[in-house]
């Protein structure tokens, strides 16, 4: 990408969708380079159509922070105009698609576009881009103490280890793997009361100098480098996403402990299903991270 001079356009433009009259608000933000200027066509104005292709037909779709309406017919494909801009100039637009594939799942999926005043707009958020992650927010749902203590005893967890939990809700995973011997815990949560929860957890258990809790997204660059031991129970939507981080930087002998969900077409070491005090059966999975998972 060319190195830019960045100017938001004053006011809010309206966006008038070309397939179904309807109207979105959004502001566009403006970019031109010197290079560009002989391009530009000073007091020309012009209209950019703009076709986005967003990940399911009931995605949410933000154009520069700002709602648009899905349309009744043809929703996979959403289809508008630019308000009237400067013929030739460069401006940048950011498409957000926002979808849930289940109850306790949120998807956000976000694209950057750079495009000339005239020329048609394509993006494409069907697909995911490696290059910037989905962003997933995971509704928490406590896992039962004694799964918990399941959870434990199937990682093996002893002396000496380090524990991670993504998402650790009120931190009871991350407690219970140091009383059972971690010499440490580090848990990443992204919603700021179930931190609070988490620390207020870990403070009535006297484990302040064991457990650690941030927070944070877990997905965004994090380092998991330091765990023998990682817990989840994030959703298989999540679990793909941070496929890739404990593939490339986790050390050959850590292992994997999931309840319920699994890593994609990563095969389980072992699987098994126990009874709960409550009467409920619960699926845990573990792998253990071999030298042919490590990625460069």
């Amino acid at each position: 990408m060319h190195t830019l001079r960045h100017a938001r356009l004053a006011g809010f433009a309206a966006l008038a969708v070309a397939a179904a009259g309807l109207t979105g608000v959004f502001t566009p933000a403006a970019a031109q380079d010197a290079k560009d200027k002989k391009e530009a066509q000073p007091g020309k104005k012009v209209k950019s159509k703009i076709k986005v292709t967003v990940p399911y037909e009931d995605a949410d779709l933000k154009i520069e922070g700002k709602e648009t309406k899905t349309p009744e017919k043809n929703p996979g494909v959403r289809e508008f105009e630019t308000p009237e801009i400067d013929a030739g100039k460069l401006y940048e637009y950011t498409f957000s698609a926002t979808w849930r594939p289940n109850n306790y799942t949120v998807l956000t999926r976000t694209k950057t576009v750079e495009f000339k005043g005239g020329d048609d707009i394509v993006a494409d958020l069907s697909k995911a881009d490696p290059k910037n992650p989905d962003k997933a927010v995971i509704r928490w749902v406590p896992t039962p103490d004694d799964i918990v203590a399941e959870m434990i005893k199937l990682a093996g967890v002893k002396d000496g280890d380090v524990a991670y939990e993504p998402g650790p809700g009120d931190g009871r995973v991350l407690i219970a793997a140091v009383k059972a011997g971690a010499k440490k815990a580090v848990g990443i949560e992204l919603d700021p009361k179930k931190v609070v929860d988490a620390k207020a957890a870990v403070k009535d258990a006297k484990l302040d100098g064991k457990v650690t809790i941030i927070e944070g997204d877990a997905l965004k660059d994090r380092d998991y480098s330091e765990a023998s031991v990682v817990f989840l129970y994030m959703g298989n939507e999540f679990n793909n996403l941070l496929r890739p981080v404990l593939e490339k930087q986790l050390k050959p002998g850590t292992r994997i402990v999931s309840h319920r969900f699994i890593l994609g077409d990563w095969a389980p070491d072992r699987s098994i299903t126990v009874q709960g005090a409550d009467g409920d059966e619960y699926r845990l999975h573990l792998w253990v991270v071999k030298d042919a998972k490590k990625k460069e």
